[in-house]
């Protein structure tokens, strides 16, 4: 394992050493940067061409367009658009909006109570008000669920430039958390990924349960609203009693997969947060930030891989997150999901954070100050030191939060 973590890191530092060997000796001109450009939330990548730029408009239609039971809603689902949930402030960001998790711990295993329809409840149904002949039932939490989590829905600006980043990038972040030896070192959370046909680097979801947007799009399309696809062609059945889906009015593949694609295509192309205004309180504060430990976790910059699109091709980005898993003691939901325990959540983007109106996954917290006091396990010393800050470096410390 260490001569792979060996490898993967020379990897990302090799062809930088090269850059900086071209540029040392003037071969060949230096590329010239594309004009900076200002976004805003909601707007695509900088610098897009047509086509592309026609790819993002087709899909944010898609991503905002309600579905009916005609194009295969339901039998049970949670949204009529991927728009429902995720529009604050603009199209692709996040809502107050939360979804159910259920499980069961038995005889110390965690069971998703598969048999009584997973993991994830479709708290809505199609009916004769839907155009159904038939009445579904939306699920309810049921008797034998021991565990019981909410999940806020989470902005999906600048989620591109993570999925164009390297799954190397992270494997050799955990591998330096794991060198301070300081008790924060985050793991890399390896998922099925269904187009390769092997497990891959997961980045998305509270627990980093998805590893690309590709698949992120056909698992919204069918665990939220009810839509088929030929990634995930079966229809979830209610409460898990599948002699119900004989009645459903739209059986088989609802989408060949153009939709997916569309979906995936306006998330691959959303821009990033625009960063709020930078005063001299808000670089103290972020010196406070990361002299309380904060930025073990929450990494500034993050570099994409090689890619056609010039937008995300080796651009540096600032998420503030390694978008690895940590155990967050008693902060975690108890859901097993992906390769992540109960007590593990994948750390939390903060780009974006000023426009946020509830934090933590489950929205509990009101504040950013309720926020860092929630953190447990690894995040536990940070939120010591949190605590301790006198009023001015506390001020400091939301300032640059705030900023995000």
């Amino acid at each position: 394992m260490k001569r792979l973590v060996a490898v993967l890191v020379l990897s990302l530092t090799v062809p930088l050493l090269a850059q900086g060997r071209q540029r040392a000796t003037g071969r060949g001109p230096a590329p010239t940067p594309p004009p900076v450009v200002q976004t805003q939330f909601g707007d695509p990548l900088p610098n897009l061409n047509a086509e592309r730029l026609a790819q993002f408009n087709e899909g944010r239609d898609e991503f905002r367009e309600p579905e009916d039971v005609n194009e295969g809603l339901g039998p049970v689902f949670n949204g009529r658009s991927c728009g429902e949930c995720h529009g604050v402030p603009a199209l692709g960001g996040g809502s107050q909006r939360l979804v159910t998790r259920i499980g069961a711990i038995v005889n110390g295993a965690y069971d998703p109570l598969t048999r009584l329809g997973g993991s994830l409840l479709q708290e809505r149904a199609i009916g004769p008000n839907e155009g159904s002949p038939h009445r579904f039932r939306p699920e309810i939490v049921p008797r034998d669920a021991t565990v019981v989590a909410r999940r806020r829905s989470t902005p999906l600006f600048g989620l591109g430039l993570v999925d164009a980043t390297p799954d190397s990038t992270f494997i050799a972040l955990a591998a330096q958390q794991a060198a301070r030896n300081d008790g924060t070192a985050g793991r890399v959370a390896l998922v099925d990924n269904i187009l390769a046909g092997m497990r891959t680097v997961g980045k998305f979801g509270w627990k980093a349960q998805v590893p690309t947007l590709q698949q992120f799009s056909g698992d919204a399309y069918l665990n939220e609203m009810g839509i088929t696809s030929p990634d995930f062609p079966n229809e979830n059945c209610p409460m898990g009693n599948c002699a119900e889906l004989q009645f459903n009015p739209r059986p088989g593949l609802n989408d060949g997969g153009e939709d997916v694609d569309a979906l995936a295509n306006f998330m691959r192309l959303l821009a990033a947060p625009p960063r709020g205004a930078i005063n001299a309180d808000v670089t103290a504060g972020e010196a406070v930030f990361n002299r309380i430990g904060c930025n073990a976790c929450h990494v500034q910059s993050l570099q994409t891989g090689t890619n056609a699109n010039p937008s995300l091709n080796r651009v540096t980005y600032q998420p503030y997150s390694d978008f690895l898993l940590h155990d967050m003691g008693n902060l975690g939901d108890f859901i097993e999901q992906g390769s992540a325990t109960g007590r593990e959540l994948r750390t939390a983007p903060l780009w974006g954070l000023r426009v946020l109106q509830s934090f933590l996954h489950d929205g509990r917290a009101r504040t950013i100050e309720e926020a860092i006091s929630a953190h447990d396990g690894q995040g536990r010393a940070s939120r010591e030191r949190f605590t301790a800050l006198d009023a001015t470096d506390r001020n400091r410390l939301l300032a640059f939060l705030r900023s995000l």
